[in-house]
């Protein structure tokens, strides 16, 4: 099966990539069939030749997740990050939740207790 995916080139933290045409067991470095572009993150330049991509995908080529997130950006919605500190805020707002809880529950095992002797006395 042929898929449509991304062969990185470049440096290590200076990455493009190539938009080609490999077998779909091929390694991300390794031999492919047809260079339809080129996409480079740090500018975010997406070239594409359609016209070949097309033709592959009629014959049967399918898109990898990458290179589909890279056309279709709107059907992968990004993921919020929650930062630490929300997280930590979060987690005191629950504590302080479960805490008022068992206040609550002493409050109460205590007014109990007190209605009991004050019946106890007066009987």
């Amino acid at each position: 099966m042929l898929k449509i995916k991304l062969k990185p080139t470049g440096k290590i933290h200076q990455r493009s990539f190539r938009i080609v045409v490999a077998p779909d067991r091929s390694k991300a470095n390794g031999k492919f069939i047809d260079d339809l572009g080129f996409y480079t993150p740090t500018t975010k330049t997406l070239q594409i030749d359609k016209d070949k991509m097309a033709e592959w995908l009629k014959n049967g080529a399918q898109l990898t997740t990458g290179v589909d997130k890279l056309l279709n950006p709107d059907k992968y919605p990004r993921k919020k990050k929650k930062k630490k500190v929300e997280e930590k805020i979060e987690k005191k707002i629950e504590k302080a939740k479960e805490e008022s809880k068992e206040e609550v529950k002493e409050v109460k095992t205590e007014e109990v207790k007190e209605e009991v002797s004050k019946e106890n006395i007066t009987e």
